[in-house]
């Protein structure tokens, strides 16, 4: 299989992966046979794999051109993905009650919220900038659709686990929430904290490296 088809095939098992393992009654079936732990690990190596076979049909699919691949649109990636490190390293060392991939310890201060007073959704914010920065650069048909669809998985994502989240948190909401926002400046100084702006060039540094031999392709305009 191949072409078109290897790619909706590809996008048809990605959309899926993200609608049924999560939704009742299939995610208590799952959780109660491998556990919390289990499940979050099967998933989440369940979703990479379903993502890079996802990638790689979208480069084998046939080359209709909707952007034109300008040399200007190639810097694009370069200059957007520090920031989308940054917003990574911050997004997982914080702790985040308010949205997913918050792995720090101990308990979230409302009145010092962080990378959080910039979004409440870091890892879904670098997502999205990481995809709209590889749509522009990857002009294609293929490339246009699996890139809007993780921009717009990320932007609605947002707003879904905000509603969830005022559901859940019920009156502790407004008071953790507060010095929080979707989207605001007022939270860039925390993205220049040593212990996320290192990390994160090391990471930026890492990815160019491996763009080529990973992925196939230059990163490099």
């Amino acid at each position: 299989m191949g072409g078109w088809a290897e790619f909706v095939a590809a996008l048809a098992v990605f959309l899926l992966s993200h609608v049924i393992p999560v939704r009742p009654p299939v995610r208590p079936w799952l959780v109660a046979r491998l556990g919390a732990r289990g499940f979050g690990i099967a998933y989440s190596l369940f979703s990479i794999a379903v993502l890079g076979w996802l990638i790689l049909a979208a480069a084998r699919a046939p080359y209709v051109e909707v952007i034109p691949p300008l040399p200007a649109l190639r810097w694009v990636p370069i200059l957007i993905m520090l920031p989308v490190c940054l917003l990574a390293v911050a997004g997982l060392r914080a702790v985040n009650p308010l949205s997913f991939g918050g792995l720090g310890r101990g308990v979230f201060d409302p009145t010092r919220p962080g990378i959080l007073a910039l979004s409440r959704h870091p890892l879904l914010l670098a997502l999205a900038l990481w995809s709209g920065a590889h749509l522009l650069a990857n002009g294609s048909l293929a490339h246009v659709i699996l890139f809007g669809l993780f921009a717009g998985f990320a932007v609605m994502g947002m707003a879904l686990i905000d509603r969830r989240k005022r559901r859940e948190l019920g009156a502790d909401w407004a008071r953790l929430a507060a010095g929080t926002a979707r989207l605001s400046p007022r939270g860039l100084p925390a993205l220049l904290a040593p212990r996320v702006l290192w990390p994160a060039a090391l990471l930026y540094l890492a990815l160019l490296l491996a763009h080529a031999p990973v992925i196939g392709v230059s990163p490099l305009p």
